[in-house]
């Protein structure tokens, strides 16, 4: 819907403000207080009810979609919230059972060394074995 802006040279005819026309059959008629306007509407150009009536399903549409955008927000703020939950209950976990390991490894010696170099001789040993058996 364009509209235009019609200014006569007698502003002071307005209460200083300018004669505002979206359409045909609108005009502004001037009275006492300068903050108000008053708007005169011609029968004759009753366009204006489909323009209203098209305003308002187009603030019906704004009005669903902003519904749904309140609740989608309200939809990933409770996922978020669930997630940081699982998350502080997972660090807990983690948390306790570094602590028993730990604790498992103090109490009982930390051999585990020995038992890697260990498996990496037996490898080594069965890969030297392999490879002589291989080359008769």
């Amino acid at each position: 819907m364009a509209s235009t802006s019609n200014r006569s040279g007698s502003d002071s005819f307005y209460g200083g403000t300018a004669s505002y026309r979206a359409r045909e059959g609108l005009s502004t008629r001037p009275v006492a207080s300068s903050d108000e306007i008053q708007l005169r509407i011609d029968p004759m150009h009753a366009d204006l009810d489909d323009e209203i009536t098209g305003l308002f399903s187009q603030v019906k549409q704004l009005r669903n979609v902003a519904q749904e955008i309140g609740s989608e927000a309200k939809f990933q703020k409770d996922f978020l919230d669930q997630l940081q939950l699982t998350m502080i209950k997972a660090q807990a976990g983690v948390k306790n059972n570094i602590r028993k390991l730990n604790k498992s490894i103090i109490k009982h010696g930390s051999n585990h060394i020995v038992h890697v170099v260990l498996f990496a001789l037996v490898c080594f040993f069965v890969v030297y074995m392999w490879s002589k058996l291989s080359r008769r």
